[in-house]
């Protein structure tokens, strides 16, 4: 800090979907920087006898922290993260997907939410079949279950 000048390096973080709308300028650079950064750490990390690593298994990094690693590959896919409003807690403002942690260690749960009448419950199997396709190619198992209130949800959990 000099002078009074205070700088704060934002870190980036992938939506879940419980957090405000994020959009703006840059945010689709910002994505494609980290998802690109992500598969340089799968090379790294997952090889075997030396060469280049397999970048369609989940590395060690990703198991610690499924909600950031699933979230920022349907973020990177093109899918769009459902948000809620930032005065009030829990009101759904936009309709995409939402990572939550699961019930066991290194599984998530993938939801189509969205504003109450905006026909997120409608379009959520046809929306998380293609979640769970896109996640498979990731290394991800994803199972589509019907929860309470007859609502679909993705349990993801890494690949075999």
């Amino acid at each position: 800090m000099r002078g009074g000048d205070a700088r704060v390096e934002e870190v980036f973080e992938p939506a879940t979907g419980d957090g405000p709308l994020v959009a703006g300028p840059g945010r689709d650079a910002e994505v494609r920087t980290a998802f690109e950064g992500l598969l340089r750490i799968r090379r790294v990390t997952n090889t075997t006898g030396g060469g280049t690593g397999n970048e369609n298994v989940p590395a060690p990094w990703e198991l610690t922290r499924t909600v950031r690693a699933v979230s920022l590959a349907l973020e990177a896919s093109g899918f769009p993260p459902s948000a809620v409003a930032a005065d009030d807690a829990g009101r759904r403002t936009a309709t995409g997907y939402r990572v939550r942690p699961g019930d066991r260690p290194r599984t998530v749960y993938v939801e189509w939410l969205g504003p109450p009448g905006g026909g997120a419950a409608q379009e959520e199997e046809s929306r998380l079949r293609a979640c769970a396709e896109v996640l498979a190619g990731l290394g991800w198992e994803g199972l589509l279950y019907r929860g309470p209130r007859k609502r679909r949800f993705l349990e993801v959990e890494p690949g075999a």
